[in-house]
């Protein structure tokens, strides 16, 4: 078992199926050891686990939970993608929030998945960062996270 996936079990997560593209794109292309990770949306099996604005219908602490569930789906692409996770680092988290008028706390909702990223990865899982407030996201989510990793 490699380590990436120890810690995963020591946290009582584990690796979803990768998530099928809902329009015409793909979960994921690697080009030139890059793995650009399309938007994940914070799914528990197979449904949105918060929709909504955060700020007005999700609490700050429900955004944390679905930018960490969107980390985890986007943890399983990379695995797919790269065949060990161990063979990942992360480079870039682009962290969209669909934010209610006035809300401004989009860092601490994508911290979610960030958080996540450095305790499945440790320094592998350190990235640079966006967290944009944004009207609103496919199938009503809260939250979506793109990822953008290189092959080690």
């Amino acid at each position: 078992m490699t380590l990436a996936l120890e810690k995963l079990r020591e946290m009582g997560l584990s690796l979803p199926a990768p998530a099928q593209a809902i329009a015409n794109y793909v979960p994921y292309v690697v080009e030139d050891g890059w793995i650009h990770v399309s938007g994940q949306l914070p799914l528990r099996d197979g449904a949105i686990a918060h929709a909504g604005l955060v700020g007005a219908d999700v609490t700050v602490e429900q955004g944390y939970d679905a930018a960490r569930l969107c980390a985890l789906s986007a943890l399983g692409h990379l695995a797919a993608a790269a065949g060990d996770l161990d063979r990942v680092r992360i480079v870039r988290v682009g962290g969209f929030v669909a934010s209610a008028p006035g809300f401004t706390d989009q860092p601490q909702v994508v911290n979610g998945a960030s958080d996540l990223l450095v305790a499945v990865l440790g320094e592998r899982g350190r990235h640079a960062r966006a967290a944009v407030g944004v009207a609103s996201l496919p199938r009503n989510a809260a939250v979506e996270v793109e990822v953008l990793a290189r092959l080690t």
